[in-house]
């Protein structure tokens, strides 16, 4: 049965792979992006998806934005909270404004995009909710102060919106990858990427196909009985 499912930060990387996936199962997907439009572009000419631009660190806009696309598609039943940014910084050189950027984006934006589409869930009884977090909120990364609390932030908002939703028929689960062979980690020095490989005993990067699947999975009928639940993809490199 087709869904309308929602993704942010969905026209590139990882999102881009989950919003393909999703409607590969038949869902009706938008995919949210935030400045590139360009590959905003290229992405909906390939894939045939709807894209729409706003900002997930604004509440008014996403309001604004869910409305638009509810407005096109139907009501909102799947929502996969992706979009992320990263302001690295070891912390004692750490600006309030580098901090602030990603807390906004990473943590608000997840609570920014959730808030106006779920009282709907709850008065349809459904709803699948996914939360991206990452291996560095679950473990912490130096130089990443900001960026691993905003991540660490989305597990708990996971964990305790799912008590709240449960009893409707809404989910709410996070996906944490590791580090994914998307742009970001490939242009990376190679000899910065041969170590980090060297840390994973998978012994590779993992694709964002195999994050997609798990997400895939998540908001699927079959996974009804799934929900607070932490899902980490990350070839062995962190156990929680």
């Amino acid at each position: 049965m087709g869904r309308t499912a929602l993704v942010t930060g969905g026209t590139r990387g990882i999102g881009a792979a989950i919003s393909k996936s999703l409607k590969s199962a038949g869902h009706r997907v938008a995919a949210n992006y935030a400045g590139n439009d360009e590959a905003a572009r290229a992405f909906s000419d390939e894939t045939g998806i709807p894209v729409f631009k706003w900002s997930v660190a604004d509440y008014d806009a996403c309001r604004e934005g869910i409305a638009q696309v509810e407005s096109e598609l139907g009501p909102i039943e799947i929502l996969v909270n992706n979009a992320g940014i990263t302001r690295d910084s070891m912390f004692h050189r750490m600006t309030r404004e580098q901090w602030q950027e990603v807390i906004d984006t990473n943590l608000s934006g997840a609570f920014n995009m959730t808030h106006p589409v779920w009282n709907g869930m709850r008065d349809r009884k459904f709803g699948r909710i996914v939360n991206i977090s990452s291996i560095n909120g679950q473990k912490g990364q130096m130089g990443q102060t900001n960026y691993s609390a905003s991540k660490a932030g989305d597990i708990g908002f996971t964990r305790a919106l799912a008590q709240e939703g449960a009893f409707k028929g809404i989910t709410v689960n996070a996906v944490c990858p590791g580090y994914i062979a998307t742009e970001m980690v490939m242009a990376v020095p190679e000899k910065v990427r041969n170590a980090i490989v060297a840390q994973i005993p998978a012994g590779r990067l993992g694709e964002p196909d195999e994050i997609a699947r798990c997400v895939a999975f998540l908001v699927s009928d079959d996974a009804g009985f799934i929900n607070g639940s932490t899902i980490s993809a990350n070839g062995g490199q962190y156990f929680s």
